[in-house]
């Protein structure tokens, strides 16, 4: 996974937008792809370079330098732009076929763009590519207007899912990643926290930054992403550069059972970075966990999930909720940092839960293998059927109502499922069935009196292949559903009101 390019004028292959990931493509803002590898040692920046492994199951730091200082992410920008768009599909409020209109401040903005013109639309599934591929700023400005209603207001929706998800030390003020006074700001730690949460969140939709050429119109765009055929197990990439960020990755590699999500921020030239990035890859996966994710970006509310409607682009419920939603952090644990050593590379048995398998060979350079067009993800049915399950509750708890579902049952479904009127509230969701009951529990024995006319329950989804199980409370109306997650938040909870 890795994300970012921002300014290109020619489409030579430099790396461009890849994968969340984790999440890059090569961003030139200011000067050709060509332009900027020749100035190796750009000149505006001064700071050392910043970086961060992460174990993508456990959470742990494998490797930190400079993680906290404030850097500017350049293009790797568009992956908070793609994380509110892909929110807005999942909430239904948008569709992959949903029109964008352009504006003639979007058609206005520089290269690299895609060169849509004033007073037409693009479908949102070729926003998307033209984000990936191409890092397309015209159309980065085109989403932010269109969730956002101007680009400031997106902005602000983009700081507040950044404090909403953990990144403490993040700020946006524009969508794309060109230069702006003030700048982006973020940190090597804050992208990790960022490629985390857009994987798992939405691994319908993550298969997008593996994208490797679009159809649009009469014309082929084709992505630069150099790491995707380089590194076996790098499954995407975003990249970003402008004169006064240096050269930025984010990238995931997942081999053998083992995942990393990994940034590097501030590279004199695109060849350094991608040399930085390497080591730290082949250095830190080795030491990744194999057994089962044990930490899940997941764990924190997924979004403020109030449908009234089914409406086109929601410009007023998305920039509403991106400023409201509170959710837990899911910052990675610290770790001194350790030296990078490529020699004697050997496999080490991550400690999580004392796992003996070892990693895949398969994590290896390969020279420019020949990049072949990746289909589109499915889009996911307009209602998908979500199994629940009751809850194991303390015995004065009442469970909702069960009735038999007319589906064929999920082989870890019971007979009976779980439904709803009403309102519900969401404390989280997570793939352990466990750990959903587990949240459930401890807030009914938190906040007895708040929940004390609630019933819990378990609801099972399926997301592309990823089974999470959301835990939450139903026997709500309007008011003391906004009542009990206000209460819920103040006492350390994610939470979050919804319609059942």
């Amino acid at each position: 996974m890795v994300w970012g390019c921002v300014a290109a004028k020619r489409h030579r292959p430099v790396a461009l937008a890849g994968v969340i990931g984790i999440v890059a493509s090569l961003s030139i803002l200011t000067a050709s792809p060509a332009e900027a590898r020749k100035k190796r040692a750009a000149p505006a920046y001064s700071p050392p370079y910043a970086a961060m492994v992460v174990d993508a199951k456990t959470g742990r730091t494998l490797f930190a330098k400079n993680e906290d200082e404030p850097r500017i992410p350049a293009s790797i920008t568009k992956v908070m732009t793609l994380y509110l768009l892909f929110e807005q599909l999942d909430q239904r409020r948008i569709s992959l076929s949903t029109p964008l209109q352009v504006s003639a401040k979007a058609a206005a903005q520089p290269p690299t763009k895609l060169g849509v013109r004033p007073g037409t639309t693009i479908k949102v599934d070729d926003a998307i590519k033209a984000m990936v591929t191409l890092s397309a700023n015209d159309v980065s400005m085109v989403v932010a207007e269109n969730l956002g209603g101007s680009e400031s207001q997106f902005a602000r929706m983009m700081t507040a899912k950044a404090r909403a998800l953990g990144m403490s030390r993040s700020t946006f003020h524009n969508p794309h990643g060109l230069p702006n006074s003030p700048p982006n700001i973020t940190t090597a730690r804050d992208l990790i926290v960022l490629g985390r949460a857009i994987q798992e969140r939405f691994p319908q939709y993550y298969a997008y930054f593996e994208t490797r050429s679009f159809q649009y119109g009469s014309r082929t765009i084709r992505s630069h992403n150099r790491l995707l055929d380089r590194i076996d197990g790098v499954d995407g990439i975003k990249t970003g550069y402008t004169r006064a960020s240096g050269f930025n990755l984010l990238t995931s590699a997942k081999s053998g059972g083992r995942e990393v999500v990994a940034s590097v921020l501030g590279g004199r030239s695109a060849a350094s970075r991608d040399n930085i990035m390497a080591d730290l890859i082949t250095s830190n996966l080795p030491q990744a966990y194999a057994g089962a994710r044990q930490s899940s970006a997941l764990a924190f509310a997924s979004a403020t999930e109030t449908r009234d409607t089914a409406k086109p682009v929601a410009v007023a419920s998305a920039a509403q909720d991106a400023l409201e939603e509170t959710t837990s952090s899911i910052t990675p644990s610290s770790r001194q940092p350790k030296a990078i050593n490529l020699a004697n590379i050997r496999p080490v048995v991550a400690s999580a839960s004392g796992s003996t398998a070892t990693p895949s060979q398969s994590m290896q350079w390969n020279r420019g293998a020949a990049a072949t067009a990746m289909a589109p993800p499915a889009p996911r049915p307009e209602a998908p059927a979500a199994k629940a399950q009751a809850v194991k509750a303390p015995a004065t708890t009442t469970v909702a109502k069960v009735e038999p579902k007319a589906e064929p049952r999920d082989d870890e479904a019971a007979s009976k499922v779980t439904r709803v009127s009403g309102w519900v509230i969401q404390l989280g969701a997570t793939a352990d069935a466990d750990k959903a009951n587990d949240i459930l529990n401890q807030a009914k024995s938190k906040s007895r009196s708040t929940l004390a006319k609630a019933s819990p329950f378990t609801e099972k989804i399926t997301k592309g292949g990823t089974t999470l199980y959301r835990a939450r409370f139903s026997g709500f109306d309007t008011d003391s559903a906004q009542a009990a997650c206000k209460m819920l938040k103040k006492q350390g909870f994610s939470c979050f009101a919804t319609r059942g």
